[in-house]
């Protein structure tokens, strides 16, 4: 009971996506090159919107916050779970795991929370076209950020004061490559049921919301865009929402084959590696789909990257 009692100075064991040493050298190599990907094509959207005065407009303000964002996302987890392969060693301490669920829980709500925004940003654009200056004003973007921002501060750490009420075995281990708030209630020792409360009652609706969100926007877009009679109009509407559809459908699709998999197979180890799809890839596929399917970004990044390599 004690030992039960000692959280502050117990450590978690991070299981990892497999325990086979031979497949460690292939996962640290695959993931390092990801996270090196994932930090650089984000950051090259940062700057190209930052630098580029075409782009000084709030989908673009939305989308260089949503990069930032993806930089913290794979950062929060990645580089622990390569320290832990080069080392051999599974140990994450009490307060490191307690930091990485905070993180986390942060970046991933402020994800959901973006991509709302540009949704909302497109239904503006498309449907409110006389008034989008008036309502996507740069304080109301700014201020719908900040408020993001606040709510997801709060929100985790009231996750983070609950979890330090709860009792953890000594060894106890994660089957996860990171510290994920679910499989931390799993494996404690005490009553976990105002965690689970707390994270259904008030977390559930903040990524519920966010979706309805979106779905109801595109109803709109799209019941404005059959009213339009010029085909060239609807193609032009619509292929501004491409890029931003194709990331919520990345997003989304994602996250929802992690709850498939998890409430399906029953299979910890499998869970873990269908979360890569949203923590890793879904980070590192973001830049690529905006730079290849928006014209706008595509051509700031070409001005960007030859003002870097001194073109004529």
């Amino acid at each position: 009971v004690e030992a039960e009692n000692q959280t502050k100075f117990s450590e978690f064991l991070l299981l990892g996506l497999s325990e086979d040493p031979e497949l460690q050298p292939l996962f640290f190599a695959l993931f390092l090159s990801m996270h090196l990907v994932a930090v650089l094509g984000n950051l090259l959207i940062i700057l190209a919107v930052t630098s580029d005065p075409h782009l000084h407009t709030p989908m673009y303000f939305f989308l260089s916050n949503l990069s930032f964002v993806d930089i913290c996302f794979v950062t929060t987890t990645v580089p622990k779970m390569l320290v832990n392969i080069q080392t051999q060693n599974k140990d994450i301490s009490y307060i490191g795991c307690l930091i990485q669920v905070y993180f986390f829980m942060i970046f991933a709500g402020l994800d959901n929370f973006l991509l709302t925004m540009m949704a909302y940003d497109r239904f503006v654009a498309i449907c409110r076209p006389l008034h989008y200056t008036v309502i996507m004003s740069p304080r109301f973007c700014v201020l719908l950020v900040l408020v993001s921002w606040v709510i997801f501060f709060w929100v985790s750490l009231l996750h983070i004061v609950l979890i330090t009420q709860l009792n953890f075995c000594t060894d106890t281990e994660i089957p996860h490559f990171f510290c994920e708030l679910t499989q931390i209630i799993k494996v404690a020792c005490s009553d976990t049921h105002i965690n689970y409360v707390f994270l259904y009652v008030l977390t559930a609706p903040l990524g519920v919301f966010p979706l309805s969100g979106i779905l109801l926007s595109y109803s709109q877009i799209v019941s404005s865009l059959m009213k339009m009679s010029s085909a060239g109009g609807k193609y032009k509407a619509f292929s501004t929402c491409g890029s931003h559809l194709s990331v919520v459908s990345l997003f989304y699709g994602t996250g929802l084959g992690v709850f498939l998999s998890s409430a399906v197979t029953h299979s910890s180890q499998r869970s873990s590696i269908a979360s890569v799809m949203y923590t890793v890839v879904t980070p590192m596929l973001n830049p690529f789909i905006y730079s290849l399917r928006n014209k706008d970004v595509k051509g700031a990044l070409g001005r960007l990257l030859c003002r870097a390599a001194f073109c004529p």
